[in-house]
């Protein structure tokens, strides 16, 4: 029997996971938790043979979370769950060691899936994700576009930041817009999400 832990923020999701268990033998939900602190306990408590975390959750979120469980726990699978189809993501949880990256909208048979892979000492990641131009991307980025990004993850608006940085508020929106077209987002808000993702913070 496959002992599973599920740290996810969204109960809805939980709850869809843990429907689709129940009719599999294979696998038992052991427990489900809300944010990154409360898994890392469950974790320590119950030690569990697979783990579904999502990427970016309160107090604690999945990468810190896997990073500190991995480090006491290596023998730990763990499946990174999350709706960022975002390359340097990935790699990011490739290299702490996590067993998986699923995007949210797989169907709940592949996680199921995914479970029963990394359970067995492999590995499934999301091959829809593109790498080919990840560091070309932020290599694009400007020093000064590398400084408003910090400041974009730190929540600070257009004007707070010209004022930081001794520049004029038009300056700023023009490195926004031209970080969106080379980053190939799709506006402002995609933009605060690539800062936060990508650990300008």
């Amino acid at each position: 029997m496959i002992r599973l832990v599920i740290g996810e923020d969204h109960q809805c999701l939980i709850d869809s996971i843990r429907l689709v268990s129940e009719f599999d033998k294979d696998i038992s939900i052991i427990g489900s938790v809300n944010d990154g602190e409360s898994l890392l306990k469950l974790v320590r408590l119950k030690q569990p043979d697979v783990i579904i975390t999502d990427y970016r959750m309160p107090k604690l979120d999945g990468l810190e979370a896997s990073k500190l469980i991995l480090k006491e726990f290596p023998h730990i699978k763990i499946l990174m769950f999350t709706m960022f189809d975002l390359p340097e993501v990935q790699k990011q949880a490739k290299q702490i060691g996590v067993s998986g990256y699923l995007l949210k909208n797989i169907s709940l048979d592949n996680v199921i899936d995914a479970i029963k892979t990394v359970v067995k000492g492999k590995t499934y990641f999301d091959d829809s994700i593109d790498f080919s131009d990840v560091d070309i991307k932020k290599d694009k980025l400007t020093k000064r576009q590398k400084e408003i990004l910090i400041l974009i993850a730190q929540g600070k608006t257009s004007r707070q930041i010209a004022d930081l940085l001794f520049i004029d508020l038009k300056t700023v929106n023009t490195h926004r817009q031209n970080m969106i077209r080379v980053l190939h987002l799709q506006g402002k808000n995609d933009l605060v999400k690539y800062a936060i993702e990508h650990k300008y913070l």
